[in-house]
């Protein structure tokens, strides 16, 4: 069992459920909140997220990424844990387990909906089962052409918030785009961590995602601009797009959530090896994760 949650990849989950809970922070702070939706929300989002872990491990071994001069951040069928057929299984698997949460999540969320609204979502839902896959499985995986921090900021951003917010809500004012950015950027954030402490072996392997494409220095330039344009988004929607003035114990939680961001741009920088990266991956997720919630908690109590 071990070998199957390391190759799940804990850490990564605390980011994925951020959005989702970003969408019904926000909808329970207009008033529009139903438990079933969120908890049904955040499971589906697990299992497209545990998906998307076992299809990486799969597909960067399968297209020779993942080969033995990988040292940091081992993958399960990289080191013979998981075998190539079991790990396909599991992503048949969890790909199956995601679509029919997702169907409950829709039966539950779109009851009264009509079917334009109804087929829209499970198309929707068709596309993140088929973007967590196709990511490194396949020919010609999206992830090697340095399309994953696209999709990444759509998915883990504003598919994730403004879809959540509607289930609950039934509307998406356009304004929710802004914090459902800053989520997106902080998500890339993540993900480029991930490439630029895999950058060597990504370039010999011919992956070419954004720091094999713009060099080791850009990307940390690049990093540290995911990060403030995340907080950016988040000090725009709650000081400038809200229509009511926020009161001083919600802006100090807000800010309270900036500073661990802010201290990553300080602390991120060029000369750092792949073993020094790797830790900043969990540190940014759950301080992403961190800022959300007290952003949540701000909107509720202004």
């Amino acid at each position: 069992m071990n070998r199957w949650v390391e190759a799940a990849r804990p850490r990564t989950l605390p980011l994925a459920i951020s959005s989702i809970l970003l969408g019904n922070f926000l909808a329970f702070a207009q008033g529009t909140f139903h438990w079933a939706i969120a908890v049904l929300a955040v499971l589906t989002t697990l299992g497209l997220q545990i998906l998307s872990n076992f299809a990486n491990d799969l597909g960067d071994f399968t297209n020779g990424i993942d080969t033995q001069d990988r040292t940091v951040a081992l993958r399960a069928v990289q080191t013979g844990k998981i075998s190539q057929s079991e790990m396909q299984i599991a992503v048949r698997l969890s790909a199956g387990i995601s679509f029919t949460l997702g169907i409950g999540l829709l039966f539950v969320g779109l009851q009264n909906e009509s079917l334009q609204t109804w087929m829209g979502f499970l198309g929707l839902g068709i596309a993140c089962i088929a973007a967590a896959i196709a990511y490194t499985v396949g020919k010609r995986p999206y992830g090697y052409m340095g399309l994953g921090d696209l999709s990444v900021f759509i998915f883990f951003g504003l598919v994730g918030t403004m879809g959540s917010y509607f289930l609950q809500t039934k509307s998406i004012p356009i304004h929710i785009a802004i914090p459902a950015s800053g989520c997106g950027f902080l998500s890339v954030a993540v993900l480029n961590l991930n490439n630029l402490r895999d950058l060597d072996n990504d370039k010999r392997s011919g992956k070419f995602s954004i720091p094999v494409r713009i060099g080791k220095i850009f990307g940390f330039y690049y990093q540290k601009a995911l990060l403030i344009l995340g907080i950016i988004c988040f000090a725009a929607y709650h000081f400038i797009a809200l229509e009511t003035a926020s009161s001083t114990t919600s802006n100090l939680l807000v800010l309270l959530g900036y500073y661990p961001i802010i201290q990553l741009v300080r602390e991120l920088n060029p000369e750092m090896t792949p073993a020094e990266i790797d830790p900043y991956l969990k540190k940014t997720a759950l301080r992403t994760l961190f800022l959300i919630l007290l952003f949540g908690i701000s909107e509720i109590i202004q």
